[in-house]
């Protein structure tokens, strides 16, 4: 930090790509551009396309490391790190939480680390080597956040992080851009999935192992199977590993063209409103971004009990609890709300009252800039 420049905040995460880690973090700054704190992204792999939803001004660095043990990589974190004088540097989850200790040793006044989920690699938590890296990292760290009630007492339980040092701050959505939908909302589907009275059961997720998007494949499945032709339709919005198993899946059962995935989209709002159900049958989940989103949307929300699932969901009120990884629970509460139209209404308009009551980007945005300000102020006293 200097004193005739805006102190930075450096936000460093594995990879800068589509996730609803990296959607919270362009959320964040977006709502703090107007500040009185420079941002700057460090990408410790690698940014994709996604960059360009970060609002101007906000640079972006990457520092390319590799696969496996790269030390290297470390070496030009801290010297980036040297160069940019940050008077913060907020890491990510446990595939950064080793930068702290670059920052430390960088000499950075203010180390915060957040926790936003589960790792595909650890989705209980109970991985002893994860465990002891947040122990060996904490004394290097002044503030633990987390994004749910969940995690923070995990943290403090389990992981054994001081509770002074743990905060939880929830997650926020931007009811204006995330509405209920207004008028027809089907165009930005294809012609072809369904009919105009179809059941549009929508997904905006991560194709990877603690998504379980393969959960959702299966339920649509047997919900399909039951129902007569174009009457429910599944839409799947995200990309990764299991992308290419789950369309394989889809058209093995002939369901193909009442099925959609068309991978990764910047048009989530409006594909949003296209839907009637919202699903997300994750393994884990910290306070999911797309479920909030859902919810500003205006609609029902069937999504695995575990985590924070269970703080934006009532269920029976907003939406459906099932078990994780249980296709059959998940298809039971598809089921449901396919054959009432009343009950898909009352749940999603419930869901938007929530949303816009507890879950607010004003009110999230308000507290990550308490929290750099008060940080800040603490460090130059």
């Amino acid at each position: 930090m200097t004193a005739d420049a805006p102190p930075i905040v450096v936000h460093i995460v594995f990879r800068l790509d589509y996730g609803g880690l990296e959607n919270g973090v362009v959320n964040i700054l977006r709502g703090l551009a107007d500040g009185e704190l420079r941002h700057i992204v460090v990408a410790l792999t690698e940014a994709t396309e996604f960059a360009k939803r970060l609002p101007s001004g906000v640079d972006v660095h990457t520092i390319g490391k590799q696969p496996g043990k790269d030390p290297r990589a470390y070496v030009r974190l801290y010297r980036l790190l040297r160069r940019l004088k940050p008077g913060i540097v907020h890491t990510r989850n446990i595939g950064t939480i080793d930068c702290a200790l670059v920052a430390f040793l960088a000499r950075v006044p203010v180390r915060i680390h957040s926790e936003h989920g589960w790792d595909v690699a650890d989705p209980d938590g109970t991985r002893f080597k994860y465990r002891w890296m947040r122990r060996v990292m904490a004394p290097m760290i002044h503030r633990f956040v987390t994004v749910s009630e969940d995690l923070a007492q995990w943290l403090v339980g389990t992981v054994s992080i001081p509770k002074k040092k743990v905060e939880r701050l929830y997650n926020g959505v931007d009811t204006r851009r995330f509405c209920p939908a207004q008028g027809e909302t089907r165009s930005v589907l294809p012609k072809t999935l369904g009919k105009p009275g179809s059941v549009v059961i929508g997904s905006v997720t991560r194709f990877s192992p603690i998504k379980d998007p393969m959960n959702l494949v299966s339920a649509f499945m047997a919900v399909a199977g039951k129902r007569s032709k174009d009457d429910i339709v599944l839409a799947m919005i995200g990309d990764g590993e299991l992308h290419k198993d789950a369309t394989s899946a889809l058209a093995d059962a002939h369901l193909g063209d009442r099925s959609w995935l068309p991978g990764a989209r910047d048009d989530i709002p409006d594909l949003l409103q296209a839907m009637d159900v919202f699903v997300l049958g994750s393994l884990r989940e910290g306070i999911s971004n797309t479920i909030l989103e859902a919810m500003a949307s205006g609609l029902p929300v069937v999504a695995s009990d575990t985590g924070g699932n269970r703080e934006l969901i009532v269920d029976g009120v907003n939406g459906f609890l099932v078990p994780p990884g249980d296709s059959g629970a998940l298809a039971e509460a598809i089921d449901r709300y396919a054959a009432d139209s009343s009950l898909r209404r009352s749940h999603g308009e419930a869901s938007r009252r929530r949303a816009a009551s507890d879950f607010s980007l004003t009110s999230m945005i308000d507290r990550y800039r308490s929290l750099y300000d008060s940080m800040i102020a603490k460090a130059i006293a």
